[in-house]
């Protein structure tokens, strides 16, 4: 199974050396302070430099301004920007213009209707994530450990690249990729035991499902 994987909210150097080593394509950082996962920019500066050429090196932000991400920018070494707020259509296109460097927006699925919103977001990014919608008044946006109806995505296709995330595990990943035809899958709380707190075990194990496919 070609499938590339993404580990996100990774705090520590053991985690993301852990990732690195089992063969992750992208190690997430995030920038939100509701997050147990949120990095200050040092942390997660050091943490990218530590990042071997040749695995992407993404951040998490939420409706973030532009002074958030001009100092995230100008101090942490990266790759990717995740969008994973309400950013429009017309944000998403701003910020890509702005910082020169390539956008995934993160778009949450729960019914049919909320499909039609990747076909958009799909005209203006880079890539596009597949994300279960976050429960009403929830503080996270992702994260949660929610997976949706992969019956809502089965075998769809958009005109960017996308990566499959929610709810995903070691123990169920391979089905979801069976059932969504995803090429790419993010995992965050899947491969932790506790929030926040990176699983080296499950990290290595949900890759090893994936590469047994």
């Amino acid at each position: 199974m070609d499938t590339r994987v993404k580990i996100c909210g990774l705090k520590t150097p053991e985690a993301v050396a852990t990732a690195v080593e089992a063969g992750a394509h992208y190690l997430g950082f995030v920038f939100f302070p509701k997050s147990p996962r949120h990095l200050e920019i040092p942390a997660a500066r050091d943490l990218a430099l530590k990042v071997p050429v040749g695995v992407a090196k993404v951040a998490l932000v939420v409706n973030a301004t532009n002074e958030e991400l001009d100092r995230i920018t100008g101090e942490v070494p990266l790759d990717m920007l995740q969008l994973h707020g309400k950013e429009s259509l017309e944000r998403v296109s701003e910020i890509r213009a702005r910082y020169g460097l390539p956008v995934m927006k993160a778009v949450g699925v729960s019914e049919p209707a909320d499909v039609q919103a990747l076909d958009a977001y799909g005209m203006v990014c880079d890539q596009l994530l597949v994300d279960a919608k976050a429960p009403k008044g929830a503080e996270l946006p992702g994260g949660n450990g929610l997976a949706f109806d992969w019956r809502l995505i089965s075998k769809r296709g958009w005109n960017r690249p996308w990566m499959l995330a929610g709810g995903l595990t070691p123990e169920n990943v391979v089905l979801a990729v069976q059932m969504t035809g995803a090429k790419q899958v993010d995992v965050s709380s899947g491969v932790e035991s506790a929030p926040g707190v990176k699983d080296p075990a499950k990290i290595r194990a949900f890759i090893e499902a994936i590469r047994a496919a």
